[in-house]
């Protein structure tokens, strides 16, 4: 017998005949012995109404109501599931956040997670009962306030419940088999990786993928909890019931990489289009200025990821480049033009028209030469690079967005991950 967590997404749960298939992939793992705890999302489309309405009552709103109205979603999925399950023979209850309780802190909107008490579902499990748990929602306990944890909070919820149950295995369902070594829309040849690592994981998450959500990743990472991409879609009866300890028959797992047998230099080629480019030209070159720049978007919470700093043909100028998320541009352009006399800048420039192509792998720890390889490759197709990033296990380039899909299919067959 083993503890299975699995959690379905908007698609898997859009509507009431999608609940009825969540609900034969919950029956099957029933029928094998497993003890289950099922998180939901909100049926497809449902958050974006909900947040329209509070937008259209009032664009100025107080976040705790926010959080009040959006998590109501949720519950009503949760509700769904449990009413099919019992129709099917199967004993189950809905759970929100706060009966749990999800302990959460006060950021209304975008909470974190502090603790959840497994000790209540756990007791149910083994009595029997699945548990249908609503994801995204938890309890700031201080004001006894229902909490909502932001993007991607459904996944970050199931982790997190699945760490508290001890669970052998956490499964997020979706509309993919798997994780790919890119998206296959650019590239049909692309491939299913069986296993990556949380590192790689965590570098394809918050470069672009939009499979698993980085927080939930780094949290599976910290607690080493194995975590399952899987397709909703599959048909319940050719999928294999989860053994204790967990298997890889399907999917893609996430695990630690000392499980990989065989490491790939590179694994995945990841891409964001949510990315803006600003430029500060003519600015001082004395100490202090980078601070002077950075400082303030700090304090605005604004996140800065690529910079280059080139000194003008004067030698006493410098131009600064640096990226932002493309939401994010109105607010830093603004901030930059209130520190425009502090900074001393002479003129701003950016650009949204860009896209920040990655090359991601635990073997490049090992490896010299990715890199040059990377840039040869690109030079070769005539695709200039405006900005690089590198860690041990990737390397980010920012180009011009015309070039993306170029980019991405020519890095794919660069490194060997074309499924021949």
């Amino acid at each position: 017998m083993a503890t299975v967590v699995m959690k379905f997404g908007g698609t898997s749960v859009a509507n009431v005949e999608r609940i009825r298939n969540v609900a034969r992939h919950v029956k099957r793992e029933v029928d094998a012995g497993n003890r289950v705890a099922v998180v939901v999302s909100a049926m497809s489309g449902t958050t974006n109404q909900l947040v329209a309405w509070v937008r259209e009552a009032s664009m100025l709103h107080d976040a705790r109501e926010y959080d009040a109205v959006v998590a109501s979603g949720e519950n009503i999925t949760a509700g769904l599931l449990a009413i099919v399950l019992q129709s099917m023979g199967i004993p189950a209850r809905s759970w929100q956040g706060w009966q749990i309780p999800v302990i959460t802190d006060d950021a209304h909107g975008a909470a974190r997670i502090v603790e959840i008490a497994g000790d209540k579902l756990r007791a149910r499990l083994d009595g029997g009962e699945v548990a249908v748990v609503t994801g995204f929602q938890g309890l700031e306990p201080e004001r006894n306030r229902l909490t909502t944890l932001g993007r991607g909070g459904s996944d970050t919820s199931a982790v997190a419940l699945a760490i508290a149950l001890k669970a052998d295995i956490c499964d997020i369902y979706t509309d993919v088999d798997g994780v790919y070594t890119t998206d296959p829309r650019i590239v049909p040849k692309a491939r299913r990786l069986s296993k990556v690592s949380y590192e790689e994981m965590l570098e394809m998450a918050s470069l672009g993928s939009k499979v698993l959500h980085a927080r939930s990743v780094e949290l599976a990472m910290v607690y080493k909890m194995r975590t399952r991409v899987l397709s909703s879609f599959v048909p319940p009866d050719q999928m294999p019931p989860v053994r204790e300890g967990g298997n890889d028959d399907i999917g893609t797992t996430v695990c630690d990489e000392d499980e990989i047998v065989e490491q790939q230099i590179v694994s995945g080629i990841a891409y964001s289009k949510d990315e803006a480019k600003i430029t500060l030209r003519k600015i001082a070159d004395k100490p202090g200025i980078a601070a002077g720049i950075f400082g303030p978007l700090a304090e605005a919470n604004v996140n800065v990821d690529m910079i280059v700093q080139n000194l003008a043909s004067d030698g006493k100028h410098t131009d600064m480049t640096f990226t932002v998320l493309e939401s994010e541009l109105p607010r830093c352009l603004d901030v930059l033009k209130s520190a425009k006399a502090a900074i001393g800048y002479g003129e701003i420039v950016s650009s949204s028209d860009v896209v920040k192509v990655s090359v991601i792998g635990i073997g490049m720890r090992s490896h010299a030469g990715v890199a040059a390889q990377m840039f040869k490759a690109l030079a070769a197709k005539g695709i200039n690079i405006l900005a690089i990033t590198t860690s041990e296990i990737k390397i980010s380039v920012l180009i011009d967005s015309a070039y993306s899909e170029l980019a991405v299919r020519t890095l794919h067959s660069l490194y060997g991950l074309d499924n021949e």
